[in-house]
């Protein structure tokens, strides 16, 4: 989202005379989410905007002039996501072909983002792998943000990037588990149809400003701030959890898998 929306917001809190806490207590918000969407980085849910209209008594502009999420390209999206990222408590991965950009090494990063279509050059390349991996330092803290990855089983068994890159990457992942960082399970091929087939999911929560998700899929991605939209995609996830395999058996087949591409202890 650019800063326009946020920009006007702040010129009307403040001819109105009003702090970001007077006006968050007055439209029943956190001062934090005023100050995330008066800087762009989040975007008022639709209630949101109705009571900031209400309080600033800018009759239904705040609410008719929402950043349309329809015009928004999948890149565009991202950049809301990667800053949102960095302000998450808990954050819940789906993934349904590639490991999650949060857990991937360079060189599995480097087959992925090397595979696009158009063909992108090698320095564009190295852009955004570099920005990618910029994005798993959230994982140097040792306790936040609380990290769950949900993995179908194609993640382990389509080779991205040859067996040894395979056999490096999903033994990150093991490590990361069982230094206590993160919680991955795997959802096998013998559940069949599940809840979250269609797309990729993530699933975010924070301290003091509603959960978000965001969903991706081939040429399509979208951040959800919709309550409802929110709480049937936890419960989507929710379900898939079930299924999938307990922690220890989980990272049994993440083992067994890397030997089979390869890894040696």
């Amino acid at each position: 989202m650019g800063s326009i929306y946020g920009d006007w917001l702040k010129e009307q809190r403040e001819a109105a005379g009003l702090t970001q806490q007077q006006l968050a207590d007055m439209a029943v918000m956190t001062r934090s989410h005023i100050a995330h969407i008066e800087a762009g980085r989040r975007v008022p849910s639709k209630e949101d905007a109705r009571r900031l209209d209400r309080a600033l008594n800018t009759g239904n502009v705040l609410s008719s002039f929402l950043p349309q999420d329809d015009d928004t390209s999948i890149a565009e999206y991202f950049e809301r996501v990667r800053v949102l990222e960095q302000q998450v408590v808990v954050i819940r991965e789906f993934a349904l072909a590639y490991v999650p950009g949060i857990l991937q090494t360079k060189r599995y990063a480097r087959a992925v983002l090397g595979a696009a279509f158009p063909p992108v050059s090698d320095e564009e390349c190295d852009r955004r792998v570099v920005t990618r991996l910029e994005r798993a330092k959230i994982l140097d803290d040792p306790v936040t943000p609380v990290v769950w990855a949900l993995l179908d089983e194609t993640v382990l068994r389509r080779p991205i990037g040859g067996a040894d890159v395979m056999a490096e990457q999903l033994m990150h992942v093991v490590r990361l588990a069982e230094t206590g960082r993160i919680r991955v399970h795997v959802l096998p091929f013998a559940v069949g149809h599940h809840p979250l087939m269609q797309n990729m999911l993530t699933l975010m929560d924070f301290e003091d400003q509603p959960p978000l998700a965001y969903s991706e899929g081939d040429r399509m991605g979208k951040l959800h701030d919709s309550p409802s939209v929110v709480r049937e995609l936890e419960g989507r996830y929710a379900l898939a959890l079930s299924d999938a395999l307990p922690l220890e058996e989980s990272l049994a087949l993440l083992r067994v898998t890397a030997r089979d591409y390869g890894h040696h202890d």
